[in-house]
């Protein structure tokens, strides 16, 4: 991209987001928000209590920033990857992986593209 284009690119944006800004201002639920969020913070300091302590005070099982998320094993380990067997059309030969950085296969993919290759391939498990 030419630096003009990059210019006129960056200059659009800006007016996009001055615009969003605008009409983000005028919304009367973000002006409830900053409201709530000002008398909150002035609550908290009046109080010495940190955004934590309000955590703390409204959801005891959180700890700190660290509660796991619904539906994520947090086991660590890497899901291990499917066997994929390609059998090349063009010579019969099979190929059995689990990952792309098979010499052949690369072979494959550079003489007759990745798309193509990728059609041959039959998951295993």
């Amino acid at each position: 991209m030419s630096l003009i284009n990059e210019y006129r690119a960056t200059e659009e944006a800006i007016k996009e987001l001055q615009e969003r800004l605008k009409n983000l201002s005028q919304d009367d639920k973000l002006k409830k928000e900053l409201e709530f969020e000002g008398k909150l913070r002035t609550l908290m300091g009046e109080y010495q209590k940190s955004l934590r302590d309000i955590i703390a005070m409204l959801d005891p099982d959180a700890k700190a920033g660290k509660a796991p998320r619904a539906g994520v094993k947090t086991t660590g380990a890497k899901r291990a990857r499917k066997v994929k067997q390609y059998k090349n059309p063009n010579t019969g030969e099979v190929i059995e992986t689990k990952g792309g950085n098979h010499k052949t296969l690369k072979e494959w993919k550079a003489k007759w593209g990745g798309d193509v290759v990728e059609g041959w391939a039959t998951l295993l498990g």
